[in-house]
């Protein structure tokens, strides 16, 4: 499971690709085509990074997006969780509290119960390949910290006022999640604030949830203008709203399946810059996938929303984008400005069908510490 999805067909976009063909008017319920010679008939889905369970050091630096520079522990020790107890020798927090690089992998399977927010210092991979770990009381906490890679960990039953499945503020930088569960929480699943930028969060799955995930807390901070964020090959599957909401920063969704959510899809509030790309939107009783909310900056006179620009998203059920139109709309941020490629497929069931399985935590082996040989 999990390394079954790879095999198959998909494209690479850059600044000189071909891309989407762009619907300028914005219009409710009206998909932009395909590129010339993608079809759902034709190309299998398949997700990225098939390469990087060949070892287990080559998930560094690997992510697509704003996040693509997350090394983790790629220069440090291996350090072994051998208990699920909360702290202590052979603890994740005994790892994850020191200070030196280290790729952190697990001995053991289980539940770890949180009292506090297991704090991440710099320079940590935990990666939970080979075994099945769930993190719940409270989450992971990534602050002041940089070169965070957190993979296949399931996180649910988060309890207590501001507590996050994964929480990454303030000024924290080049973090990557990669096929994490989160569900339960009492506040957000994964939130995004206080100067945090260059983060990618790829296959992961979230379920059972009302604030999903968070980009930037508040109209008064100002300074959450630098956030920079990638979220894609995600399955939002019946959450209730924040997939993502953002205020300021800049974030670009593709490939992602977004469910039967209770209020809205996506929202964007105060200057954010919201691409979309290729991501299905499938719609239970609500309707309405985007949504803006008009908020005023502390430095503006006047209160703004944010914009969004959708290239390629499939809108099913009867969805109904209620995208906003006006020049604005040009002035979202391309992708192939700040990196070089990134893989998207044609949005269809196939992919569908892809990203419930394929998503979230998976049952894979450890890869070996070095590459084997044929």
């Amino acid at each position: 499971m999990g390394n079954h999805c790879t095999t198959a067909s998909r494209q690479r976009w850059n600044g000189h690709s071909s891309v989407p063909n762009i619907n300028t008017n914005y219009q409710p319920q009206t998909p932009t085509p395909l590129p010339a010679g993608l079809t759902p008939a034709t190309n299998m889905a398949a997700l990225p990074y098939a390469h990087v369970d060949a070892s287990l050091r080559c998930l560094a630096t690997q992510a697509e997006g704003f996040g693509r520079q997350a090394v983790g522990g790629l220069h440090g020790k291996i350090y072994r969780v051998t208990t699920l107890a909360e702290d202590g020798h052979g603890s994740l927090r005994e790892g994850c509290r020191q200070k030196e690089p280290l790729w952190v992998v697990f001995e053991v399977s289980g539940t770890i119960h949180l009292t506090s927010y297991l704090r991440v210092s710099s320079y940590k991979t935990i990666d939970g390949r080979g075994q099945r770990i769930k993190l719940t009381g409270k989450g992971l906490q990534l602050k002041e910290c940089q070169h965070v890679i957190i993979c296949n960990l399931e996180f649910e039953g988060g309890r207590g006022h501001d507590v996050d499945g994964i929480q990454i503020k303030p000024n924290s930088r080049h973090i990557w999640i990669d096929r994490c569960s989160l569900r339960d929480f009492d506040d957000g699943l994964i939130d995004i604030t206080r100067q945090s930028t260059d983060i990618t969060i790829s296959r992961c799955r979230f379920e059972q949830h009302d604030k999903t995930m968070l980009i930037g807390a508040d109209p008064s901070h100002i300074e959450d203008r630098c956030i920079r964020v990638t979220i894609h090959h995600c399955f939002f599957d019946g959450t209730r709203q924040r997939h993502p909401r953002v205020r300021f920063g800049k974030v670009h969704l593709y490939n992602n399946y977004t469910r039967n959510w209770g209020i809205y899809a996506v929202c964007a509030s105060v200057e954010a810059q919201i691409l979309s790309q290729y991501n299905i939107y499938e719609s239970g009783q609500k309707k309405v996938v985007f949504k803006y909310m008009t908020e005023k900056a502390r430095d503006k006179e006047t209160g703004l929303s944010g914009w969004i620009r959708s290239e390629g998203d499939f809108f099913l059920n009867g969805a109904q984008p209620c995208l906003l139109t006006g020049p604005a709309v040009g002035s979202v941020f391309k992708a192939e400005e700040h990196y070089p490629t990134w893989t998207m497929e044609p949005p269809s069931e196939t992919l569908k069908d892809v990203l419930q399985v394929c998503t979230g935590w998976q049952p894979i082996s450890r890869p070996p510490e070095t590459v084997q040989n044929a």
